[in-house]
């Protein structure tokens, strides 16, 4: 049997947890140690179906060959976008790009789930990340062996501080056996480049030892603006792998560099009021102008103010995401008995990265005037300038005239590089080190895991504001971090934080009798975290601080967190499972932005979070029924069908001063008031099936039912810990400080989503089409204002070259459309406003890209 009719695990999920049945060799190695999990697709074979569950939980793993097939080069978030119960959404075809990438799984956002690469933990995934990296850039697409989604609960030895809910583990591919090469190219709509090497050195010593080195360059132009996304990944593995033991090293260096497009802001007025026509300016597309300056200059006036017409769709220059990453790890798993394994890792991760805002002086206007108006100080407060009104006199002001503080504004324009422009940077570094250990031991019919894992990060981030010079613009672009080539006008704040997390736990999985298997145990969860500000905002300079920004220790620990479940296998053909799992999410010690106490607007409501506060936690109950049956003549259905239901308490909510970003309003920013808004109960149902017609065709379809409702409405005015209410106003309008989300959809996350997927298998052609409909989503607290449903489908072709005839392992000619019916509407939702406004990005229109696979 040839690749090609390697049947997609994608249209096999439905089978999720069916490793009890069809691999259970899969299943044993996949509690045991996350080695085996990166080697298992080398030695698939001939298997149709890659599936792991941790036997009592659902769980879909999608192998490489498949992920591939999505689009060569996918990030395993995009890749993972037709499993049930997964929406994972941006602005790129590959799923690359960070800043409008959005994900939930069950109800859960992004930062709520946990995220590991080998086993590596990976952090929360937020944008302005502090304690880790996407899986794109831990390692290359090629070489990712297989993307394990656990979509209710994560196993107990997952290494994360933030899976309330589930986890998505990849795994990078071992060395093969044998020496070979592997060169593909990608080419494509907007002049995409993708190529990629890799050699494998095959066995060497006594067949022991394998390596492989690779390197990836991907270049691809933004479908609406002159911005070029991509940059330079290498990875390289070693595996020595004995009788004795496995040891194994990795390392993975990216330098990737995003231009970013800028949400458009929506704003919907409350029940029977009107909007004004700059309120009602919604571009479908907010394109940055690099690189022209002088049309850009054009666009806003001579003091740096964007159009009054435009509102908060302004335009920006440009904006972007540079990130370089670090990582490696050495594992060492020792084969001490024939039933006792014990396994240690140690990794490190080095990051430094910037997120850059070059846009209009006048929208950053209140920042830069206490730092750069040597006059500031003795204005008076009402003659101070307000955002988008740089050398405008407010309407109360009555101590300067028009003339003068139009003087004052020509002074800024001169002080930012006269050309109008102000950049914005946020500077990221990373630090982290850890180490993770197991032990595996085999009593009879137990399965006993005890296992750890510690870490310690060093994190800081810089806001730091920087000229535009109007006679150099070659010193102002998306490729180029301004630190390197000129000095920062001011710095608005540094944080620092130190945080150790020490997790441990113990499992048994106890094969009762043959049918029935029991699996028990818990985990610990603690952190200790420390966060300070060397240097402070000037007053006046940050929306709602009055003081400076709070500093501090904040503690935690929970001693017990049980998971306990069992499936049975009912006849060979059905099997039922239960798993009942609790988890807490820690708190996120990121010190530039909202989400964490230590960007809250003062030191008390710090102190309270320190002293009182809760972190948020869940109890996730899942049950299900899997069936795989053989009609004869090739006929075959897979099928599932699983029920959810979570009670999520000490929901945290950061409620901004000044919504900025994506968020809308001006990118000076704010601080937050964090508050916790009460309970979030969630109940739903994924059911999915493959029917399969021999190796000719299969079909995939998979439905999703999410409801995920707040238990209380919460107060905006809300100045301590506790947020939530005992009321439940209901409607859309906030009543006396009063936001009514008792009983409300939790915006972003869709009720329904379908996906499905039909494959066709003709000789050397292999043609496969996909559809995914995503189901209205709201986009504020309330459920005022929501977002559209949409459905896109994406076609792809391969076609298996004579590769034998020229002598070569392999060939391969891939088309893949993306969107292929160019459908319009808007993806990533980002909602930070309780009524009336969000922002949204658009779908990416229809592209295409050409692929040559070959391995020699």
């Amino acid at each position: 049997m040839t690749a090609r009719h390697v049947l997609r695990a994608t249209v096999c999920a439905a089978a999720l947890s069916f490793t009890a049945i069809a691999a259970p060799a899969y299943a044993q190695q996949d509690q045991a140690a996350p080695s085996d999990e990166a080697s298992a697709p080398e030695n698939a074979g001939d298997q149709a179906i890659l599936v792991t569950a941790k036997q009592t939980r659902s769980a879909t793993a999608i192998p490489a060959s498949e992920i591939q097939k999505i689009l060569p080069g996918v990030s395993p978030l995009k890749a993972i976008q037709t499993l049930p119960g997964v929406l994972y959404v941006t602005a790129d075809p590959w799923g690359n790009n960070e800043q409008n990438a959005q994900i939930f799984i069950h109800g859960f956002a992004g930062n709520q789930l946990g995220y590991t690469m080998d086993g590596i933990p990976l952090g929360d995934q937020s944008y302005g990340n502090y304690n880790g990296l996407s899986p794109q850039r831990a390692v290359i697409s090629e070489n990712v062996a297989r993307v394990v989604v656990s979509a209710g609960a994560g196993d107990l030895a997952t290494p994360s501080n933030s899976n309330l809910g589930g986890t998505i583990e990849t795994f990078s591919s071992d060395p093969t056996p044998s020496f070979g090469v592997t060169a593909n190219q990608t080419v494509g709509s907007y002049n995409t480049s993708r190529t990629f090497l890799r050699l494998d050195t095959g066995l060497g010593k006594a067949g022991t030892d394998s390596a492989y080195f690779a390197i990836t360059r991907h270049k691809a132009k933004a479908w609406d603006f002159n911005g070029w996304q991509g940059g330079w990944q290498g990875n390289a593995k070693y595996v020595h792998d004995d009788s004795v033991g496995k040891f194994t090293l990795y390392f993975d260096y990216n330098d990737m560099k995003q231009p970013n497009e800028d949400a458009t802001v929506f704003f919907k007025p409350s029940a029977g009021g009107t909007a004004t026509p700059v309120q009602l300016y919604t571009p479908y597309t907010k394109p940055f102008s690099y690189p022209d300056l002088g049309g850009y200059r054009s666009y806003i006036n001579a003091l740096g103010n964007s159009p009054a017409a435009v509102g908060s769709n302004y335009r920006n220059y440009y904006s972007d995401a540079q990130r370089t990453d670090h990582l490696t790890y050495a594992r060492y798993e020792a084969k001490i008995a024939d039933n006792i394994r014990l396994t240690n890792t140690i990794y490190y991760h080095h990051n430094d990265g910037v997120g850059v805002v070059a846009g209009p002086l006048g929208q950053s206007i209140t920042t830069a005037q206490p730092y750069l108006d040597a006059g500031y100080a003795a204005l008076p407060t009402n003659c101070r300038f307000t955002a988008n009104g740089n050398g405008v006199r407010p309407a109360a002001c009555t101590a300067r005239t028009d003339a003068q503080l139009a003087a004052v504004g020509a002074a800024m324009v001169a002080a930012t590089g006269g050309s109008g422009l102000i950049t914005r940077t946020t500077e990221y570094r990373i630090d982290r080190g850890g180490a993770i250990s197991s032990l595996n031991v085999e009593l009879g019919n137990h399965k006993i895991e005890l296992g750890g894992w510690f870490e310690h990060n060093s994190t800081t981030q810089w806001r730091r504001w920087y000229a535009v010079p109007v006679g150099s613009p070659e010193l102002s672009t998306p490729y180029i971090r301004p630190i390197r080539v000129m000095q920062p006008l001011f710095t608005q704040y540094q944080g620092e934080a130190r945080i150790n997390e020490l997790q441990l736990h113990v499992q048994d999985t106890w094969q009762v009798f043959e049918p029935l298997l029991v699996q028990f145990g818990f985990k610990t969860s603690a952190q200790w975290a420390n966060g300070w500000y060397p240097v402070q905002p000037k007053l006046g300079s940050l929306s709602g601080l009055t003081g400076g920004l709070p500093e501090g220790k904040i503690n935690t620990l929970k001693w017990f967190l049980p998971a306990v479940g069992a499936t049975y296998d009912v006849n060979g053909h059905e099997q039922v499972y239960f798993n009942v799992q609790k988890n807490l999410r820690q708190y996120q010690a990121y010190l530039a932005g909202g989400g964490g106490p230590w960007f809250t607007g003062s030191q008390a409501a710090f102190n309270a979070f320190a002293n009182d506060g809760k972190p948020e936690s869940s109890w996730t109950y899942e049950a299900g029924l899997r069936t795989h049956r053989n009609f004869g003549g090739g006929i075959g259905l897979e099928a599932q069908i699983n029920y959810y239901h979570v009670d999520f308490s000490d929901r945290l909510l950061a409620i901004s001063t000044n919504p900025g970003g994506i968020a809308g309003g001006q990118i000076a920013g704010g601080t937050s008031i964090l508050v916790n808004v009460g309970d979030v109960k969630t109940n739903g149902v994924d059911a999915a099936f493959t029917l399969r017609f021999g190796r000719i065709f299969s079909f995939y379809n998979a439905t999703s039912y999410n409801l995920s409702k707040y238990q209380s409405d919460y107060s905006s005015t809300a100045t301590g810990i506790g947020g939530a209410t005992s009321s439940c106003i209901g409607g859309y309008l906030v009543v006396g400080g009063v936001v009514p989300t008792c009983g409300k959809q939790l915006p972003g996350t869709p009720k329904w989503m379908n996906k499905s997927v039909a494959t066709l298998n003709v000789g050397p052609i292999e043609a496969q089409l996909v559809g995914d409909y995503v189901g209205r989503r709201y986009a504020t607290y309330s459920n005022d204002a929501s977002i559209g449903s949409y459905f896109l489908t994406s076609l792809s072709v391969g076609v298996d070259l004579p590769a034998d005839m020229v002598g070569m392992k392999k060939a391969k000619l891939s088309l893949n459309v993306t969107n292929l019916g160019d459908i319009k509407g808007w993806s990533t939702i980002s909602a930070g406003s309780a009524t009336n406004s969000y922002s949204a990005y658009p779908i990416a229109p229809r592209q295409w890209f050409l692929t040559y696979s070959s391995q020699f």
